[in-house]
């Protein structure tokens, strides 16, 4: 399952909304007539003066996250009542008096949603234990084909959102989920085929009084978990009322720097002695989408992430460059781990983590995708599965060919 790119959004009537492109062959549009436990008001959010950008984000990290303008009239949410993953009913007018941080995800997808629990979790960790009492980060099923309490419970545990208190992921019957994506205007599609949805991808922030005063939304950007994270937590506590407002950890996005490594710079080329390949030096792939993968062997989720990188290689043949960076390692443990994991992608050594410390790599593994030109786009810490690094590469071209 694939996506279009949020920077598409213009082509959809609703601030926000991102639809997820299928590529399967025969969609069905749900079928939104019936509205059932759900109140008529359309969350469409008034256009504020050009250039708003809320509290607590600058320019970049609130075009990062797609921040609608802020709203001048906000709307009361429309209400729903559903079965959270433990169970338990959660109705949203009992939320009232917390902010809510609303978005629909698909408890069987391993990508676009995948990446945003990644982003809900720093987004947490951002806040201050004052404020995340007072914040609820709340996701209703967009997969009408599983719609158990084991199958949101299963999503949740696998992507680590059970250790949060304030996550609730929300079920219901299939024309329940219709009736709130409907009130949303979040458009979904299915295929009965696969059992599979492609979904738009809003993110309402709702303050206590129950009204829609932010919409974002997630895509390829999500990637980024550290600046995306950080401008969530910075959406829902600019929500607040002011008296019970905290710091917001983590960093917004900085300015383009000469020479930098953040997203938007445009760094000298990575260089180092070759583990494995010919190649040296990222400078070899210009021209190309260069995804770049720090890893060592004393890692134990690079020994997930570089088979997940090989068989992406794999599928895309010539079309984007790889370039593996073994940090800190011993020169035969690094061959090692490459041979016991079958990779053959061009891999440089950094045997003094001069390159890591330049890229500011924060933890293994970590992936940085590169343009063509060689400008930053994609920095993301911790591992990148297939399915999440498919996703992205597809996002920023489209005509790449599918993977397998």
């Amino acid at each position: 399952m694939s996506s279009a790119d949020n920077r598409d959004r213009g082509n959809a009537g609703v601030p926000g909304w991102v639809l997820w492109v299928s590529s399967a062959a025969l969609l069905v549009v749900v079928a939104l007539l019936v509205v059932i436990g759900v109140a008529d008001a359309r969350p469409t959010v008034a256009p504020a003066a050009t250039g708003a950008v809320p509290a607590g984000l600058n320019q970049a990290t609130a075009d990062l996250l797609g921040v609608s303008p802020t709203a001048t009239d906000p709307v009361t949410a429309p209400s729903y009542r559903f079965t959270d993953q433990y169970g338990r009913v959660v109705d949203g007018r009992a939320l009232r008096g917390r902010v809510v941080v609303l978005t629909f995800n698909d408890d069987r997808c391993l990508d676009q949603c995948a990446m945003l629990a990644d982003d809900i979790i720093a987004a947490d960790h951002d806040l201050t234990d004052a404020a995340r009492a007072r914040i609820a980060f709340v996701s209703i099923n967009a997969n009408p084909y599983y719609p158990g309490v084991a199958d949101v419970k299963t999503w949740s545990d696998q992507h680590g959102l059970d250790a949060l208190p304030n996550w609730y992921f929300l079920n219901g019957t299939p024309t329940q989920l219709a009736a709130a994506a409907h009130a949303y205007e979040v458009p979904i599609q299915l295929d009965p085929g696969s059992r599979s949805v492609s979904h738009g991808s809003q993110i309402f922030v709702i303050d206590p009084a129950g009204r829609i005063v932010e919409q974002a939304a997630f895509g390829a950007e999500s990637a980024d978990t550290i600046p995306f994270g950080h401008g969530l937590a910075a959406l829902a506590n600019d929500a607040l009322p002011a008296g019970q407002r905290g710091p917001v950890g983590g960093t917004n996005l900085t300015d383009v720097i000469a020479g930098g490594t953040d997203i938007g710079d445009t760094p000298a080329p990575v260089t180092g002695p070759a583990l494995t390949g010919a190649g040296t030096t990222s400078a070899a792939t210009r021209g190309q989408y260069t995804v770049i993968d720090f890893w060592s062997s004393t890692c134990t989720a690079c020994n997930l992430q570089l088979p997940d990188d090989q068989a992406e290689a794999n599928a895309l043949g010539k079309t984007v460059a790889f370039l593996g960076v073994d940090v800190a390692d011993d020169q035969a443990n690094g061959s090692a781990a490459l041979a016991r994991d079958r990779v053959t992608l061009p891999t440089l050594r950094d045997p003094d983590g001069t390159e890591a410390a330049r890229f500011q790599v924060s933890e293994l593994p970590y992936t940085v995708i590169l343009s063509p030109t060689g400008t930053v786009l994609v920095r993301h810490p911790g591992l990148f599965t297939t399915e999440e690094l498919d996703y992205v590469l597809h996002s920023l071209d489209t005509a790449l060919p599918p993977a397998a």
